[in-house]
């Protein structure tokens, strides 16, 4: 995977200390991390509280004279970006690659922001690779400028450049001794970005930049792929988006030429220049926004080019991803002579009667806690009351049937939106729902202004002791982080010792939820109800693996089912499903036996886990 490329490339490059937050498309970097045995890794790891640590942490290590890297997922640039954007001011001695993991096609993020903006406005050069062959060469040579300018450069993959597959040389891997001598020189700065100093260090940052330009030239990255020719068409691209190019093209047959882009910042202006000037005609495939485009089209009017260029011309050219299928219908919109909206053979015709797979819904897994919490805080709720949502497996809350969490920004942001729907209105309770990883990574701030302020709402904390949704990576509440057993933080104790009035329950134990939601509300002012629940993917997980495991599921007594079907229209588990008569079965397939659904059962029909026969 591109992915696993990355951490290849971190260790032959002899980078020392790699930093990170979870989130897709990059949480498999760490996986392939996690397999390298701790006395061999080559470099230090660790999993910060939030991409803005982990930037911080990386950026010291530079300083200090080692090679460095972060990764996250392309919004956690956002949070990051308080530190980011003063980077390429500061003189990074050992270098530092930031490992960018953007997402065309918003497959696991709340938008399809393009990065490529913030580095323009931070003055900092992205490499962007097509496959995972090139995440390793890249990584390579970004890694090389950085320590060479020291600065900064970016990585960006995107999703399908992080999970493709394929076969990737690599140099030969010779372990190097770890130098612990000090290297921090504050000479070398400065390292204040203040009053005076801010002219000069931007100066030096945009003068490292220009050098770029010189290696957007010269990286073997940046080459024309010839065509029929003749033609006078040609395209430039970068990225993922070259791959579906060329898989477009090799059925067309006189294809353009193709200027493919390595650095899309800064860019290769002699080389588009010289492209543009033997085409009549260009066309620019980028996903997202026209970053390339605006860039392209400044060469061509500086350089008196006439060359038509077409960029993005609809709408839909703005979003999604640009696979092959997406790529040929953009190709035959704008040459409809030269490319075929169908690959040769037309597309593949599907079996008579076969429709595809039934769309199904996202939810949380069979014995999820935050479902037996939805179920008990809905009790406890008025009709009009508003709900908030926050990031994390409890965000799913919003569809039915639990219909909770109305407004949702981005991670930690629940609190602070509570706290301003809340003003000036007692007659709507506010409830706001946050994950304990969450918390850990950006919900304190506000807590800490909702009782600084005296704000009035309840925020439920919804903790299973794990990161959950990204793959069940630690936080600083789980015990234990990426090298091992740690002391575990608790988010009681931290709440009460800034004044917070805590209330606490598993979330299985659902009156006393319902109970403690109702008290918490009618009380008035900020309240805090911590609705606590292991994750059962991951519990079952471990269990799974103990010797003598036996599986278990609860059953249905049809003699007692009176069909009000609370289990299935109410509480919602997948395991549950209606039979054609409007009877209720159990898929033993997703059961876990977990017991949460008993007490859900106005009619007592669902009998205790017990073991299956087949165990």
């Amino acid at each position: 995977m591109g992915n696993t490329a990355i951490v290849r490339a971190m260790a032959v490059t002899g980078t020392r200390v790699v930093t990170a937050y979870p989130g897709s498309p990059t949480p498999e970097i760490a996986e392939a991390i996690s397999r390298i045995p701790a006395p061999e890794r080559p470099f230090h790891f660790e999993f910060s509280t939030n991409e803005k640590v982990a930037t911080e942490v990386a950026f010291g290590a530079s300083i200090n004279g080692h090679l460095s890297c972060v990764f996250f997922k392309s919004v956690g640039l956002n949070v990051a970006a308080d530190t980011f954007v003063q980077l390429s001011m500061m003189e990074l001695a050992g270098g530092m690659v930031i490992v960018m993991g953007d997402d065309p096609g918003c497959n696991s993020s709340q938008n399809e922001q393009d990065n490529r903006h913030i580095a323009r406005l931070a003055y900092t050069p992205i490499w962007e690779p097509m496959d995972p062959q090139e995440v390793h060469d890249m990584y390579l040579e970004a890694a090389a400028w950085s320590q060479k300018m020291r600065m900064p450069v970016i990585l960006r993959l995107s999703t399908h450049v992080c999970h493709a597959k394929m076969r990737v040389r690599s140099d030969a891997y010779t372990p190097q001794p770890l130098d612990p001598t000090p290297r921090f020189d504050a000479a070398a700065g400065p390292y204040l970005p203040i009053t005076k100093l801010v002219a000069p260090l931007k100066r030096r940052a945009l003068e490292k930049l220009e050098k770029t330009r010189e290696q957007a030239e010269a990286t073997p990255f940046t080459r024309v792929i010839p065509g029929a020719p003749g033609t006078g068409l040609g395209l430039i691209t970068a990225g993922l988006p070259t791959a579906s190019v060329l898989e477009v093209l090799s059925t067309v047959e006189a294809p353009p030429d193709v200027l493919r882009l390595g650095l899309v910042h800064p860019l290769p202006a002699r080389a588009i220049a010289d492209f543009l000037r033997t085409h009549g005609e260009v066309k620019i495939l980028e996903e997202l926004d026209d970053f390339l485009e605006q860039g392209i089209v400044q060469i061509a009017y500086r350089e008196g080019i006439s060359c038509r260029i077409r960029g993005k011309e609809d709408l839909e050219a703005w979003i999604g991803e640009y696979t092959p299928p997406k790529v040929r219908a953009i190709l035959h919109a704008t040459w409809p002579g030269l490319v075929s909206a169908t690959p040769p053979g037309g597309p593949a015709t599907p079996a008579a009667g076969d429709d595809g797979p039934t769309p199904r819904a996202p939810q949380m897994c069979p014995g999820c806690g935050h479902r037996s919490a939805f179920h008990a805080v809905a009790q406890a709720l008025a009709d009009d009351d508003i709900t908030v949502a926050d990031i994390g497996c409890h965000t799913l809350g919003f569809m039915p049937p639990y219909n909770m969490g109305q407004v949702l920004l981005c991670m930690g942001a629940s609190p602070g939106i509570s706290a301003g729907l809340s003003l000036f209105q007692k007659s709507r309770r506010v409830v706001a729902f946050i994950g304990d990883s969450t918390f850990f990574h950006a919900g304190v701030p506000g807590v800490i202004n909702a009782l600084f302020n005296r704000h009035d709402f309840t925020l439920i904390v919804m903790e299973n002791g794990t990161t959950a949704m990204t793959g069940h990576q630690d936080h600083a509440g789980s015990g234990a982080n990426f090298n091992g057993p740690v002391q575990s933080m608790s988010i009681r104790d931290l709440l009460v010792s800034m004044g917070a009035t805590v209330r606490e329950v598993d979330t299985y134990a659902q009156g006393r939820l319902t109970q403690l939601v109702r008290e918490a509300n009618e009380a008035g002012g900020f309240q805090v109800v911590i609705a606590r629940h292991p994750c059962m993917l991951a519990h079952m997980r471990r269990e799974s693996r103990k010797p003598g495991h036996v599986r278990r599921q609860v059953r249905i007594l049809k003699d007692r089912c009176d069909q009000q079907h609370v289990c299935v229209m109410r509480f919602g588990c997948p395991s549950f499903f209606l039979e054609p008569d409007g009877g209720v079965h159990v898929n033993e397939d997703l059961c876990i036996g977990d017991g949460s659904c008993l007490q859900t059962c106005p009619s007592k029909a669902i009998a205790p886990p017990a073991a299956r026969e087949d165990s």
